[in-house]
């Protein structure tokens, strides 16, 4: 008797259900597939360097509308793959991945929706100022000089895009407030109008070259650049004055509020989004503000009283700001005096720190073109940059406070911790400001437990420069959602903070031009000290600060949440590093 060949059905059914399952690609791989791709448009797009990429560019991104409208569209593509997966199907370290990433993407099409790229311009900075970052820089090689040359005669065909998307935007509104943008024509000015090609700051890494690169090769190179200098960019940049003054500041919009622009309170809300990475509202951040002002002026008052000040809060302002024991004579003391400071956290890093950054980082003055307007001080990887103009704005009280959040452990220390970590996709290099500022923040605080504020007038300096960004949750929300005028907001800043009135006003314009940027510091403050006191609650004796600390920087740059999702289970695993025991 013969056996049936014949398959039972439901085996059928289980074999190509089991097959579908092998051929299909896991979650993982398609979220990695994904980000891959859109990382190499991103890259091919000049949005973003490539790995290993240092040497200097030969051309500009474009920016005119046709390429911005791709951008949103591409965008708009990716949103929708990232929507089909489901992030529960990740693996734990893809899930931080996605939720960084998603947010990342979010953001990026919110801005081409409302078209920010028209406002290539706010109080703080403006595509002519970001330009000049590439001269700053030092050039190690013949190539690096030949392609800045060509990058310069590039930049005139840059300026014309964005002034089309200037002009665009003003034709629908979409500018920063005409206030602000009072004197903001100085840093063109200053190339415009330079006598001379080697006084502009394009020619820069002309002044000083390799000794590698031969004589004759070296005069024949500065040549070339006196010449794109004075032809082609000195040319560019007074075509954009003259259009800046005679038509840009004049027809700007009269209104303050991020919610008077178009797209209203949408627009708002989404940079609420993208600075905060919470959906809070802008009713919800001004009540947090006004609650965590009125805390810090009970330890200002407090701290008042250590430095034997016997008035009220008004009058021990005003001696801060005017007594000449708490300002710098020379640029040079100022910048020492930073020094100082940093150099007194290198002697505790150790007891704070398990994971120390390979990177350093200079003290450099803010460049003259751009210090009137500038922050107080500003880091990043390799540099802390500290505005030596108006030194009567700048306290020494508060310096100390200023250094921690700029050099280390803030900027220059925290980034570099985040682009010395391995295994991590390009895309978690980005910087994210609710982590990076709050971190930085946190940082002013952490001063105090280091024993870096000596006096009482450093640590009134900290708790100054704390409700300078508690305030910046009322101010913000009160110039984008509730009307506040911009006087309001300057004596808001006046009556709370020991800032002096030039850095008030610059600061005030900074809020005004960049709606939601200033929620992001405190707010990001508040969820890592959270996040702190509950894993000393939790942990108890097994609590190490190096390991929390190293926990928190080795995420890089993420969203609130992901930070708490992360100590959650820095708690869960007993409080340890999150490096192996070797380092």
């Amino acid at each position: 008797m013969r056996l049936s060949t014949a398959v039972p059905a439901a085996w059928i059914v289980l074999a190509v259900a089991v097959s579908s399952a092998q051929a299909a690609p896991s979650a993982d791989a398609r979220f990695k597939t994904i980000y891959t791709k859109e990382w190499k448009w991103r890259v091919a797009e000049q949005l973003a360097r490539g790995e290993g990429e240092r040497g200097v560019g030969t051309s500009f991104a474009r920016v005119d509308a046709p390429a911005q409208e791709a951008r949103r569209v591409y965008w708009e593509g990716i949103l929708k793959e990232l929507d089909g997966i489901r992030p529960a199907a990740l693996s734990a370290p893809e899930q931080v991945n996605y939720a960084v990433y998603r947010a990342q993407i979010a953001a990026l099409l919110d801005a081409q929706r409302f078209r920010e790229y028209e406002q290539p311009v706010n109080a703080d900075s403006a595509f002519w100022t970001s330009v000049t970052f590439s001269a700053r820089r030092p050039f190690a090689t013949r190539e690096d000089y030949r392609n800045y040359l060509q990058q310069l005669a590039a930049l005139p065909g840059y300026f014309e895009q964005e002034t089309a998307n200037m002009r665009a935007g003003l034709a629908r509104g979409f500018t920063p407030p005409r206030v602000t943008l009072a004197g903001r024509d100085v840093a063109l000015a200053a190339i415009a109008e330079a006598k001379s090609a080697q006084d502009v700051v394009f020619y820069t890494p002309f002044k000083t070259m390799p000794a590698a690169i031969p004589a004759g090769e070296q005069e024949a190179l500065r040549a070339q650049a006196r010449e794109v200098i004075r032809r082609q960019v000195q040319p560019a940049y007074a075509r954009v004055l003259a259009f800046f003054r005679n038509d840009y500041v004049p027809q700007a919009r009269a209104t303050l509020a991020a919610e008077s622009m178009p797209g209203g309170k949408a627009y708002y809300q989404s940079k609420i989004v993208e600075f905060t990475t919470t959906h809070l509202t802008a009713e919800q951040i001004h009540a947090i503000g006004l609650a965590e002002m009125a805390k810090i002026r009970a330890e200002m008052l407090e701290t008042m009283k250590q430095a034997g000040f016997a008035g009220e809060l008004p009058a021990f302002l005003q001696f801060l700001r005017t007594d000449p024991q708490f300002y710098a004579r020379t640029p040079q003391e100022l910048l020492m005096r930073a020094a100082w400071t940093a150099k007194k956290f290198d002697a505790k890093a150790d007891q704070y720190f398990g994971y120390l950054p390979r990177r350093r980082f200079a003290i450099l003055p803010v460049p003259d073109d751009q210090a009137p307007f500038y922050t107080a001080g500003r880091g990043g990887p390799g540099a802390y940059w500290v505005n030596t103009y108006n030194l009567p704005a700048r306290a020494l009280y508060s310096l100390p406070a200023l250094t921690l959040h700029e050099s280390a452990p803030g900027h220059a220390f925290q980034m570099p911790v985040a682009q010395e970590q391995k295994g991590v996709p390009n895309f978690r290099r980005a910087y994210i400001s609710a982590f990076g500022e709050g971190w930085a923040l946190y940082a002013e605080r952490l001063g105090a437990e280091m024993g870096i504020y000596e006096t009482p007038y450093e640590h009134f300096g900290m708790l100054s420069y704390q409700a300078w960004r508690a305030s910046r949750l009322v101010v913000d929300t009160g110039i984008h959602a509730k009307g506040w005028t911009r006087e309001q907001a300057q004596a808001y800043l006046m009556e709370n903070t020991a800032l002096a009135r030039h850095e008030v006003e610059t600061e005030v314009d900074r809020y005004i031009s960049w709606p939601g940027q200033a929620l992001s510091y405190y707010l990001g403050q508040m969820t890592i000290q959270a996040a702190r006191a509950k894993a000393e609650k939790a942990l108890g004796s097994k609590f190490d600060i190096r390991n929390f600390h190293d926990t928190v920087l080795q995420l890089g740059s993420v969203p609130l949440p992901v930070l708490e999702q992360r100590i959650d289970q820095f708690i869960a695993e007993g409080g340890k590093s999150p490096y192996p025991k070797e380092l």
